[in-house]
């Protein structure tokens, strides 16, 4: 496998600055929040991963907004359906 640079993910950033913020965001979701990554992992550690999306043009901060927002209404469908059964005999 080669290594990920800045330079390689700058063709697909803005700057080193967002790089930082679409990187560390991506690599929550790979570690945290269960989402398939579009990369094989090679053993890799999530923010590698990340870098190595960025750098294929896999991921960008549009794509990431996305995938945050369908994650988010899926986590609260899925609350809303365990509360709505919890919820019985209380009076509002």
């Amino acid at each position: 496998m080669a290594r990920v640079t800045v330079e390689d993910c700058l063709d697909h950033v803005d700057n080193r600055f967002e790089l930082v913020l679409v990187a560390s965001k991506r690599a929550r979701q790979l570690a945290r929040q269960g989402i398939e990554p579009t990369v094989e992992w090679d053993n890799d550690k999530p923010t590698v991963v990340a870098l190595r999306e960025i750098a294929i043009g896999h991921v960008t901060k549009d794509i990431l907004k996305q995938r945050e927002q369908d994650y988010q209404t899926s986590n609260l469908d899925m609350v809303l359906s365990t509360n709505s059964l919890n919820l019985e005999g209380f009076t509002f």
